[in-house]
C-alpha cells in the first residue's frame, strides 16, 4: 500500500513539473497584444531554477501524500473524531487547499477589478494599509498568510460539520468532491480574470491571476490522487493468484465517479 501511495505522489509531482512550462507559456506567451512582451521558452525554463517553485511543489506533494494517509476501511463515524487520529491529516489537508482555492479566487477577481493595486488589500499588517506605497513585501506576505489562516479555520469548521456523521470512506469521497468542484469554480474565476488583465496590459496583476490558475489546476490534479491510488491497489490485487474480481461499485469507481 505504501509503495502505491508513493508512486501516486511521484506521478502527481511529475505531472506538475511537466505542466509548469506549458502553463507559463500559455498564460504569458505571445497573445499578439500591442506593446506586449511575450514570455519565451528559455525564460519559462528558468522557473526550474527558482527555489519558490520547488517549495510549492514540495507543499503540493506533501498534501497529496496526506490525502492518502487516512484509513478508509471500517472506521467509526467522524463524530468520534478525537479518537480517530488518522483522519486528521485528511481533514487538515482538505481544508487547507479549500482555503487556498477561495483565497486564489478572491485574488484573481480582485486583480481584474483593481488592476496593479489589487495587492494593497493585504497591506493591513502593522497599519500598512494606511499608506500601501510604503509597505514592504513582508507586510503583503504577512497579510496573505493571515488571510489564509483565517480561511483555513473557517473551512475547517464547515468541513467538520458537513462530515460529522460520515464514516472515513464518506469523508474521503466528500473531500475529493469538494476539492474538484472548488477547483473548477476557482478556474472559472481565474481564467477570465487573467484574460482581462493581460488584454489591459497590467504590470503586476497577471502574476496574481496566474497564481489563481496554477492553484486551481494543481488542486484539481491533487484531488484525483486517491482515485488513482485505489486503481493501482485494486488492479494489482486482481493480478494476484486466487484474487476475487471486484464487485460493481468498487471503491475506486466510487471515488472517481463522485469527482
Amino acid at each position: 500500500m505504501k509503495k502505491w501511495a508513493a508512486l501516486t505522489v511521484l506521478i502527481y509531482a511529475a505531472a506538475l513539473v511537466a505542466l509548469a512550462v506549458p502553463l507559463l507559456l500559455a498564460c504569458f506567451g505571445d497573445w499578439r497584444l500591442p506593446k506586449d512582451s511575450p514570455l519565451t521558452l528559455n525564460e519559462a525554463l528558468q522557473v526550474y531554477k527558482g527555489a519558490g517553485f520547488w517549495i510549492w511543489l514540495a507543499i503540493l506533494a506533501l498534501g497529496e501524500a496526506l490525502l492518502l494517509v487516512a484509513p478508509i476501511r471500517n472506521l467509526q463515524p467522524l463524530s468520534q473524531y478525537k479518537s480517530r487520529r488518522p483522519l486528521r491529516p485528511l481533514l487538515l489537508t482538505t481544508t487547507f487547499f479549500l482555503a487556498n482555492l477561495l483565497l486564489a479566487a478572491f485574488v484573481s477577481a480582485w486583480c481584474a477589478i483593481r488592476a496593479d493595486h489589487s495587492g494593497d488589500v493585504f497591506a493591513f499588517v502593522g497599519g500598512a494599509w494606511r499608506d500601501p506605497q510604503k509597505a514592504g513585501s513582508a507586510s503583503y506576505i504577512a497579510g496573505m498568510l493571515l488571510a489564509l489562516a483565517v480561511l483555513w479555520i473557517v473551512w475547517g469548521f464547515v468541513f467538520y460539520r458537513a462530515t460529522k456523521g460520515d464514516d472515513s470512506e464518506g469523508v474521503l469521497r466528500r473531500a475529493v468532491k469538494w476539492l474538484v468542484r472548488g477547483s473548477i469554480l476557482e478556474l472559472l474565476i481565474a481564467v477570465p480574470s487573467h484574460v482581462i488583465v493581460r488584454r489591459r496590459q497590467d504590470c503586476c496583476a497577471p502574476a496574481g491571476t496566474f497564481w489563481g490558475i496554477a492553484t486551481g489546476i494543481s488542486v484539481m490534479l491533487l484531488a484525483f490522487g486517491p482515485g488513482v491510488f485505489f486503481l493501482f491497489v485494486e488492479r494489482f490485487g486482481w493480478l494476484k493468484p486466487g484474487a476475487r474480481q471486484p464487485e460493481e461499485g468498487a471503491r475506486s469507481g466510487e471515488v472517481i465517479s463522485n469527482q
